[in-house]
């Protein structure tokens, strides 16, 4: 199977290189030069060119998306880092013995709670959430002794809060959040860490430190960094920390739009325990095509070095080769009556100047030669155009007796054996057959009038054969006006008659059949006779002579009359005829004609 297919690919890859040179074959020669100009100069320095640009500003675009995605890995290490300091601090307060047994102590008055704080201050560490990168921590204890302010507050303050709720309800000991609130005309935004205090009643203690981050500290990292693109990290549109001052302390809430049509954003996913957040880089304001126009009278020099300089030598090229096979042509289209011109002035050394010098002496040998050719070929013509006339009045002189005779036979023979009043009619279709046969004004006669002129003859038969010959003819009516040599279709019905019909003991039909096949653009017809039909190797023969018939061949042939209409056929339409016979002993003969460039009235 992979054979055929490749022999199938191969004989259409060769009509396609005939297709293409056959149509090279009609173009002249600058044009050719032109498209080869084009098609293997001009356009592979312009691919080659626009690849490489393409490359260089794919580059810089990879390098540019590098730098957006390692500075997206940047900001979230920044921020990761600095919320897993604060978590490690909540971790040590959360553990601290001291600080469980304060927020558990049973304080007897606010005398009592504020003496207890100082000393607790004193002997612990709590205070050191106040340090460099944290805005100080609180504990929500459900302590009725404790006083709300500093360090300690009641858990009534933010049992209804929803960061709280989502503490208790989470699976998580520390959660990440943001408040937004609005008084007026501040904004305030607090972003912190919020830690579960039940390491002493695990599961069971309701109390909460809450660690307030720097806000200011994050943002500076990030502006500090100088990232060559804007950097948004949202929580949901709400842009939380920016390098480009949105989304600012005391500043209005900002929300990022995501422009989905701006293909080259990065993105990434920042994890900070149960809660998510979104970074955002957008591209620099100096793109990677930015950066290719840089490049850009390079560019232009390199399309000049290789488009104009080109354009230029294949310009000389073309107008050296040109010229001078112009001059040659020029040579050979002013050919007087009977002399060939000679190229006065030839340039060069190359293949082309050689092809002229060959021309001036091909020209000067045949100037010699035309003189005593030329008068020898008219001479001949003549005698051939003789020949041809002289042959085609043989083939009409033999043809006049030949149907004459038997028309006259047919009278004699329904005269003597009837002795009927119906001679008249016959002597009418004998006149008819006559004028035909007699008129040769004009070769050529229409469907129409050879159908005719066959019923007449087939009338005649009749009267010979009576119901002993019985014919059809069906002859499309767009067939009745193309033309055909006279006496040719009827040749063929009479050859029907005479071979077929005539020694057949048993009643005979005749079948005239004609159509126009329009996809073939040919007439057809069918001449069939239910005779006695003829072997096969004489069908065969029979049909071999008539699709090479030449005049020589109807002097020595016993088929006259079929050879003759066949010859006649052949040289009304070029020779665009074709003759099938199809033939079975003492069943009958078809003869199928088929004949294409015919003409009309």
């Amino acid at each position: 199977m992979d054979i055929r297919n490749r022999i199938k690919e191969h004989k259409i890859l060769k009509r396609l290189f005939h297709y293409i040179l056959a149509n090279l074959n009609k173009i002249n020669l600058q044009s050719k030069l032109l498209v080869m100009q084009i098609l293997c100069v001009i356009l592979p320095l312009i691919l080659t060119d626009a690849i490489i640009i393409g490359i260089a500003v794919s580059g810089e675009k990879q390098l540019m998306l590098q730098d957006m995605s390692n500075t997206a890995s940047s900001v979230k290490y920044v921020i990761t880092e600095y919320v897993s300091s604060a978590a490690l601090l909540a971790h040590n307060i959360y553990s601290n013995r001291y600080v469980n047994d304060f927020i558990m102590k049973t304080f007897e008055s606010n005398l009592d709670y504020y003496n207890s704080q100082l000393d607790f201050i004193k002997d612990s560490l709590y205070p050191v959430s106040r340090s460099v990168g944290f805005n100080g921590a609180v504990i929500y204890a459900d302590n009725k002794g404790i006083v709300n302010g500093g360090y300690f507050k009641q858990l009534n303050q933010v049992e209804e809060k929803g960061w709280y709720k989502r503490l208790m309800e989470g699976s998580n000991d520390i959660i990440v959040d943001v408040e937004y609130s609005q008084k007026g005309n501040v904004y305030t935004k607090n972003f912190f860490l919020a830690h579960k205090m039940d390491y002493y009643n695990k599961g069971k203690s309701k109390d909460v430190l809450r660690l307030e981050l720097d806000y200011s500290a994050i943002v500076r990292q990030i502006i500090n960094a100088n990232y060559n693109s804007k950097v948004y990290v949202c929580d949901g549109d709400t842009i939380l920390f920016s390098n480009d001052g949105k989304g600012g302390i005391q500043t209005p809430f900002a929300f990022f739009q995501l422009d989905t049509s701006e293909k080259e954003i990065v993105t990434a996913a920042l994890q900070l325990y149960d809660s998510e957040y979104i970074i955002y880089v957008l591209p620099p304001e100096v793109t990677a095509l930015d950066k290719g126009m840089d490049y850009f009278q390079l560019i232009l020099l390199l399309i000049a070095f290789n488009i104009v300089l080109p354009y230029v030598l294949m310009k000389l090229i073309s107008k050296s080769i040109i010229q001078r096979i112009s001059e040659l042509r020029n040579a050979f289209g002013a050919v007087k009556e009977d002399e060939l011109i000679l190229i006065p002035e030839i340039n060069g050394s190359d293949e082309i100047s050689e092809l002229m010098e060959s021309y001036n002496i091909m020209a000067a040998r045949m100037n010699g030669l035309i003189q005593t050719v030329f008068k020898n070929k008219l001479y001949q013509q003549e005698m051939n155009i003789a020949r041809q006339k002289a042959e085609l009045l043989a083939l009409r002189s033999q043809i006049n007796p030949h149907f004459l005779f038997n028309a006259l036979e047919s009278i004699r023979m329904h005269s003597v054996l009837k002795h009927e009043d119906e001679t008249a009619d016959m002597v009418e279709k004998l006149a008819l057959m006559h004028r035909q046969n007699v008129e040769w004004g004009r070769d050529l006669v229409t469907i129409r009038e050879e159908t005719s002129f066959i019923k007449a003859y087939l009338d005649l038969q009749k009267y010979r054969f009576g119901n002993k010959l019985s014919y059809v003819i069906d002859i499309e009516d767009e067939c009745m006006s193309y033309r055909v040599p006279k006496l040719t279709l009827v040749t063929f019905v009479e050859n029907a008659c005479v071979h077929g019909i005539e020694n057949k003991p048993s009643t005979g039909w005749i079948f005239l059949r004609g159509k126009y096949e329009k996809e073939n653009k040919r007439v057809v017809f069918e001449i069939e006779d239910t005779g006695n039909g003829m072997a096969e190797d004489r069908c065969l023969k029979l049909q071999e002579m008539m699709n090479n018939v030449q005049i020589d061949m109807i002097k020595e042939s016993i088929h006259v009359g079929i050879l003759n209409a066949a010859l006649r056929l052949k040289m009304a339409v070029n020779n665009h005829v074709a003759f099938m016979v199809e033939s079975e002993e003492n069943v009958g003969t078809i003869v199928t004609i088929k004949m294409s460039d015919v003409t009309a009235i």
